[in-house]
């Protein structure tokens, strides 16, 4: 892990050199449009090509059946089934604490009321990805708040093996959130074979999940005939820590992420050059009994210690980043650091809250904005399933007080038709 120095004058240099680090490769875009394009073409024709060029296998079917879901449950075993059913009793626990159905009216003056009210999204599309892990963690974080919110149809995608397969986990786990609706396609294509609907796959109004570069730009390219719910690309942490956190922990933290793909980004920041020396010398010792060594060598090229100057720079590296996932390991100023810093998918305070329970357990959503898109885009909840109806009631006494109010603005505006559809309800 390369350790960079930096103060207020060299912020922005340093921030480039960790972004540009994260960069997609070229001609990811191009190739991405082509797939759109041969996909609303020749659909569920161009999702068996895809999936053989990809995929390197030779589907029969797209469509996961009941047999195989049920077969699910006897390849996995009773402790990666109990351990899924807890980590979704959390996630449901959470996730329903968080939907407001109906706001309580709010009366803007005397007569006039105004709430909106929650309405789930009809049909929505699950991406899981694939690639090399499973995840039904992933399955379990999208699913849950899908069901929570009351969505009708609920459709999801997921790379095949090469024995053109789905990971049973993950089988099981759309099972437990009620998905059967399960299509053995991934990457660009499946995103759009979900946007514009194949003799398969349906079209949904909105996508969700995380993916690589292809499947992110591939959501950002239908964005408008679908609605999505954020761009989640390769994985990224940020861990703010002082020289009072365990230099083993915190490096076992950024390897967690680190192994997820070599297109994975970690980033250390502190204001002790010495702590980060031995967070570097422990991410070396550490590596070398891990199972994924060679994805991790990989993706720690892209990864940076960060040694600032000061709390205020570290904080702005910190709000300019804008992590998908951050740590905040100080003695003292953890408070004072949640008051400043506004840009991250979430946060995880203390010592002991490792980014690996969000990840699978915590209750929190783990399906987070990347690449610097915590700047605008939350991370995912119930209220990402549906969208929020504004109700207005007017009272005789409402019109009454509203009525000089709009005249004068319709007036002003010269909607002669608006001026009247108020001044008619007053002639006798």
């Amino acid at each position: 892990m390369k350790i960079l120095t930096t103060d207020k004058n060299t912020l922005p240099d340093i921030l480039n050199q960790v972004r540009r680090a994260q960069k997609k490769s070229a001609g990811v875009e191009q190739t991405v449009r082509e797939i759109i394009a041969t996909v609303r073409k020749d659909d569920d024709r161009a999702l068996f090509a895809f999936t053989k060029q990809f995929d390197g296998v030779e589907l029969q079917t797209l469509q996961v059946s009941r047999e195989e879901i049920n077969n699910a449950y006897n390849t996995e075993s009773a402790e990666v089934i109990r351990a899924l059913k807890r980590a979704k009793k959390n996630i449901e626990k959470f996730h329903s604490k968080s939907l407001v159905r109906k706001e309580s009216p709010v009366e803007t003056q005397n007569g006039v009321f105004v709430w909106r009210e929650f309405r789930p999204i009809e049909r929505v599309g699950l991406y899981i990805p694939g690639g090399k892990a499973a995840y039904p963690s992933t399955t379990l974080m999208l699913g849950v708040p899908a069901k929570i919110a009351g969505c009708k149809e609920v459709i999801l995608c997921v790379p095949p093996n090469k024995n053109g397969e789905v990971p049973s986990a993950v089988l099981v786990a759309a099972d437990l959130c009620g998905i059967s609706k399960i299509y053995r396609v991934g990457g660009a294509q499946a995103i759009a074979g979900m946007a514009y609907g194949t003799e398969t796959i349906p079209k949904v109004s909105k996508i969700f999940g995380p993916g690589n570069q292809f499947v992110t730009t591939a959501k950002l390219l239908v964005y408008g005939e679908v609605d999505i719910d954020m761009p989640a690309g390769p994985t990224e942490i940020l861990v703010f820590a002082d020289d009072s956190a365990n230099p083993s922990w915190v490096a076992a933290d950024l390897l967690s992420q680190l192994e997820h793909g070599e297109d994975s980004q970690a980033i250390l920041v502190t204001l002790s050059g010495e702590f980060a020396k031995k967070v570097a010398e422990e991410i070396g010792k550490q590596l070398k009994s891990l199972k994924r060594k060679s994805i991790i060598e990989q993706s720690l090229k892209k990864s940076f210690a960060v040694v600032a100057d000061s709390f205020s720079t570290a904080v702005s590296f910190i709000n300019e980043y804008a992590p998908e996932h951050l740590e905040i390991v100080l003695k003292n100023g953890e408070q004072t650091a949640m008051k400043a810093i506004n840009n991250a998918g979430s946060i995880f305070l203390g010592p002991y809250a490792s980014e690996p329970l969000g990840d699978y357990a915590t209750g929190a959503n783990h399906t987070l904005p990347t690449s610097g898109y915590a700047k605008m885009f939350p991370a995912l909840s119930v209220d990402s399933f549906g969208k929020k109806i504004q109700v207005q009631k007017v009272t005789k006494q409402g019109i009454i007080g509203l009525r000089k109010t709009v005249e004068v603005l319709a007036e002003r505006e010269g909607l002669g038709a608006h001026k009247n559809a108020v001044s008619i309800r007053f002639k006798r």
